[in-house]
């Protein structure tokens, strides 16, 4: 009886070990050269988002995510180590690639990472920038979607899911995030504006090139109808090496075409 019970009990620790495993990845600083369009080998090797958490609001609901049978905990200290998400969603789309952010209840402040699998490897990226801006926590938007397949984040990085590619937004102040609000693009949506308390500050997502456009205090005053002056009295300029910036016209008189205009 003894023997039975023993190889009873054994048999359900053995098969309590059958399920999914746990693997810690150091998260490392985000490099130019990344790479997050890679394509896999096989139909196993790419990341599943797995609802672990589900709250009355969809804000709630809280990911894991596993590598074939493996949960991935990331280690990023002095960060808390995470392996649950309040954000989770791959930004390509053979799902090698997933952008996540901790949910560690810091809210927007939470930092964000990119979880990738390349060649059965699997590497986690750190999209998170130390900064000093007094108003952090009014320009910490955290995911902001700027259109289906192109994402902001924190103002610090441009993600284009198309083509997974992730772009570094070159700051005012290396210090310090920048501390404005995304106004709007150029109709290639390379060259972002953001409004900040007297000017559009724009910077080239591709080429790293900024232009810093001072706005009059009669046009920021009124921000109901900000857009709208903007669109009527400035354009999109190509610079000597092609790259557009938003401009006051020299012509009051002339017609602009809408399209030029993305927010």
């Amino acid at each position: 009886m003894k023997i039975t019970l023993y190889a009873l009990l054994l048999s359900v620790v053995l098969s309590g070990c059958g399920g999914n495993s746990e693997k810690t990845f150091k998260a490392r600083a985000f490099a130019a050269s990344d790479d997050f369009n890679v394509f896999p080998k096989s139909t196993k090797d790419i990341l599943t988002i797995v609802k672990t958490d589900s709250g009355k609001l969809a804000a709630a609901d809280r990911f894991a995510i596993k590598y074939k049978d493996t949960v991935i905990t990331i280690d990023d200290a002095p960060n808390a180590e995470t392996k649950k998400f309040k954000v989770a969603s791959f930004i390509n789309t053979q799902k090698t690639a997933v952008l996540v952010q901790s949910a560690n209840e810091k809210d927007k402040m939470d930092p964000f990472y990119i979880v990738y699998v390349n060649g059965g490897k699997t590497e986690v990226v750190s999209l998170n920038k130390p900064s000093k801006g007094a108003e952090d926590k009014k320009y910490t938007n955290g995911l902001e979607e700027l259109t289906r397949s192109n994402l902001l984040v924190n103002n610090d990085f441009f993600i284009t899911t198309i083509n997974s590619r992730v772009y570094p937004v070159k700051r005012q102040k290396e210090v310090e995030r920048i501390q404005g609000k995304f106004f709007m693009y150029s109709s290639d949506k390379t060259t972002l504006a953001f409004l900040t308390a007297n000017a559009l500050y724009q910077v080239n997502t591709k080429t790293g090139e900024t232009f810093n456009l001072p706005l009059p205090a009669s046009l920021t005053s009124q921000p109901e109808t900000l857009v709208a002056n903007i669109q009527r009295d400035y354009t999109w300029v190509p610079n000597e090496h092609g790259t557009s910036f938003l401009k006051k016209n020299a012509d009051d008189d002339r017609i602009v075409d809408i399209k030029e205009f993305k927010h």
